[in-house]
This record gives C-alpha cells, structure tokens and sequence, in this order.
C-alpha cells in the first residue's frame, strides 16, 4: 500500500484523535466532569485499538473503532447541545458531573484572556458567593471553547469513520482473494490445488 492510502490515512486520523482526547481528557480532569472523563478514557482506548487493527491488518478492531465512531458523535452532538441549552439541555446541569461535585469546564476560569474584575459595589463583595463578587471578561466563553473541542471531535470522527469503513471493505477484500496456499486466487481463472 502507498504511503498516502486509505490505511495510512486512518493511522493518521487515529494519532489526531489521540492527542486531541488526551488534551480533552486533561481539562475534564482539572473541572471534576466525570462523565466525559469515563468516555474520554474509554474512547481512548478504543481508538488506540483502532489504531492496532490498522496497522495489524485486523479488520475486528478496526470495525470496532467503527461502531464507536457513530456513539462517539452521537456524544459529541449530545455535549454540543448541552453546551448550546438546545433541546431543554442546560450547561448550567450537573449532567457532565454525574452530580457528585459542583465543579463546571474548567474553561469557566480559566479561558483564554479572562480576568476577574470586582464589582464596584461593596455590598456584592459580602456575599457568599464568590460568583456574585467577580465578572469575568474573557476573549472567548467556555461553552464556545467546549464546542470547539466537540467539533474537533465529530469532524475527525466522521473522517474516521469513513474511511474505517473504506479500510474494513479492502481488508475484506485482501482477505478473500488470497486462498491460504500462498498463492493469490483471481476470479477470473479456476483455483488450481497442487498436491
């Protein structure tokens, strides 16, 4: 197989979605946002399986990463939603926390550009609430920075998975025309058995 084919290209693919989940994963970790931490890892794993059945030849991994593909744009759509408060989702929930910490993104924070700034009221500063004593300004908000992150995922998951699909067909195709002999079977001329 030439270097810019279907095979390499999903190995490729496979490597970007590694580095991007782990960079994912970090900034779930450092917001407590334990569902995406469990898929997170878990799509890691499967992706790093993905990557072995490419580069093994094994079309069972790599139909495996293909069936996680579709469920892990589904949950990309899912976080996308919820981040955008579209379908009565609201990223104000506890649903990414499974509602065991309070915790929120970490880009809530600490996004790029932002800066607390106190109210100029001194009665908003007697609050318990340390929300309520501090404004952020940052250059772009958390939900738009989450998005970004799930957009980065859906756009190399559908790239993977078609041409997992691809790989999966020519891997099955490689499959049946070689008769385990050593010699390649073409169907054009009768399999001849030396004995």
């Amino acid at each position: 197989m030439g270097c810019c084919s279907a095979r390499c290209t999903l190995i490729l693919l496979c490597c970007l979605q590694l580095v991007t989940a782990v960079e994912r994963q970090v900034f779930d970790f450092l917001g407590y946002q334990w569902a995406p931490i469990m898929l997170n890892f878990f799509h890691i794993i499967v992706v790093i399986l993905g990557l072995f059945g490419a580069v093994q030849y094994r079309s069972r991994y790599v139909i495996m990463y293909l069936l996680w593909m579709l469920l892990w744009v589904g949950w990309n759509v899912f976080v996308s939603c919820l981040y955008l408060d579209l379908g009565g989702l609201s990223k104000d929930s506890d649903v990414l926390s499974l509602g065991m910490s309070p915790h929120r993104s970490w880009w809530k924070d600490n996004g790029p550009g932002c800066e607390s700034q106190n109210l100029p009221s001194t009665g908003w500063q007697n609050q318990p609430n340390p929300e309520l004593t501090t404004v952020m300004s940052c250059w772009l908000e958390h939900q738009y920075i989450e998005i970004l992150h799930c957009i980065t995922q859906l756009l190399l998951s559908l790239l993977g998975f078609v041409y997992a699909c691809y790989v999966v067909t020519s891997f099955s195709e490689e499959e049946d025309s070689f008769n385990f002999i050593g010699e390649f079977h073409h169907p054009s001329k009768p399999s001849q058995l030396l004995f």
